[in-house]
């Protein structure tokens, strides 16, 4: 079966199977609005509500527009996180507006609370403490491992030399290969072996660098392996698996901390400061030794470090891949940050690694991507390294405090109300009343909805 859509002129045909609903051949060569009236046939029931609703979202600029439909394939329109920003953050002596794009009630709202609490007791304090990033190149080798490794020390400055066309620019500024090692994992995978190499990639991620590297690798290793006259036959056919950067960087880290006496802890919630000094510290070191408590602990981190990732155009997937990896690197999944006590000091500190750019991808096209540097201060990658260190910690801190004072819910569930309350669609009366009745009683969603009930008629 053959179905038309869009422009007669254009002649467009897709084939759909007909012996599989609901799919379809060709869907990336459709426009934009040939894809959504197919969807719109194919999926939904009230297909004017669907259609005026995916032209919401479409920008009135058509040139802003066009630009956020090729950010990726297949695009239909846009999908907005709102974009709140935690002010205050004193950081290394710079007070910086820390840009945070994320959906989820109170995340901004408590690291702009953090973020005031330690304003006043010296601020946040971070530090990078490496910048090498990895990748590597997976090949089969079956032979003898000393002949492997003599052809690799004799091709090793080759495999640099013939990356240099990719690598003058990033080299010119002060980065490029580091190293390149050759690692045997042949006792966990018969005959796997791997190109490790290490990079610098300054104030770009780096991904597309490295990739680019690595693919040359690849075929040069493979190339001169050919001509090698140490290897016989079969070793000399080498087989790459594949060439791919690596998203776990533990030589790529940054660690933030704050301290301060444990008398200037004292505020209006925490009455006894070495009580809650000691309380907090408990409740870290539980997060260290328990999984199921650490994983809970670390996404709260990652509320903080995330949504400034996301609004600085970064990768937080790559982000949060290699962080659970380093939580787990000592052999158990663990607590990102850290506590301790001395001499009447406490001490609140994370290590974390963190690959990120300030050049390169959408930080160079999207505008809001733009907006967020330009609120940072157009950092480094470095800076940007320490900010998104420092929201995390800050996240972590907040919801630690909470947790061993008030308790969680409090204070999340106030900040959702006005959600609950959107869902119901309440009036703007209604909601000036409804959050003058919460800041006396305590919001649960049951609460929430008897409420609206008492108040209208």
């Amino acid at each position: 079966m053959h179905t038309f859509y869009g422009n007669p002129s254009i002649f467009v045909f897709l084939k759909i199977k007909t012996n599989m609903p609901n799919t379809i051949s060709g869907f990336s060569k459709l426009s934009k609005s040939e894809k959504i009236e197919w969807l719109l046939n194919t999926y939904f029931t009230d297909k004017n509500s669907a259609r005026t609703l995916v032209q919401q979202y479409w920008n009135s600029d058509d040139k802003l527009q066009k630009l956020h439909d090729e950010f990726i394939e297949n695009t239909i329109t846009n999908y907005y996180l709102p974009l709140g920003v935690a002010p205050n953050f004193l950081i290394n002596e710079t007070t910086y507006a820390i840009p945070m794009a994320i959906e989820e009630s109170s995340v901004v709202a408590a690291a702009s609370k953090a973020a005031k609490f330690w304003l006043d007791r010296g601020g946040f304090k971070a530090e990078v403490l490496s910048t090498e990033k990895i990748g590597q190149v997976h090949f089969i080798f079956k032979g003898d491992f000393n002949k492997l490794e003599e052809f690799f020390n004799l091709i090793k400055p080759k495999l640099i030399s013939d990356t240099a066309s990719m690598t003058k620019s990033m080299e010119r500024r002060g980065g490029g290969i580091l190293d390149i090692e050759l690692r045997n994992k042949s006792e966990d995978l018969p005959n796997y072996y791997q190109l490790h190499a290490t990079f610098e990639t300054l104030d770009a991620m780096g991904a597309n660098f490295i990739n680019t590297c690595l693919e040359q690798f690849a075929t040069t290793f493979k190339n001169e392996a050919l001509q090698f006259e140490g290897f016989n036959d079969e070793e000399r056919h080498i087989t790459v698996v594949m060439s791919i950067l690596s998203n776990y960087v533990p030589q790529c880290l940054v660690r933030a901390e704050v301290s301060c006496p444990i008398e200037d802890l004292k505020s209006k919630d925490i009455l006894n400061p070495e009580e809650f000094a000691q309380k907090f510290k408990q409740a870290v070191t539980i997060a260290e030794i328990e999984p199921y408590r650490a994983v809970t602990h670390n996404k709260g981190i990652m509320n903080g470090i995330d949504a400034v990732v996301l609004a600085t155009g970064n990768d937080f997937r790559a982000v949060e891949a290699g962080v659970h990896a380093y939580a787990a690197k000592d052999g158990s999944y663990s607590s990102l940050t850290h506590c301790s006590i001395d001499d009447g000091i406490f001490k609140f500190w994370i290590e974390i690694p963190l690959a990120l750019g300030t050049v390169g991808g959408l930080t160079n096209l999207h505008p809001l991507v733009k907006f967020s540097l330009e609120m940072l201060q157009k950092p480094t990658a470095k800076d940007l390294m320490k900010i998104v260190a420092v929201a995390g910690l800050a996240q972590n801190f907040g919801a630690v405090k909470s947790l061993t004072t008030t308790g969680i819910q409090e204070g999340h569930m106030k900040m959702h109300l006005m959600n609950i309350l959107n869902q119901f669609e309440a009036t703007e009366n209604e909601k000036v009343m409804l959050v003058e009745h919460f800041k006396t009683n305590v919001v649960t969603h049951s609460a929430v909805v008897e409420a609206i009930k008492n108040i209208r008629p």
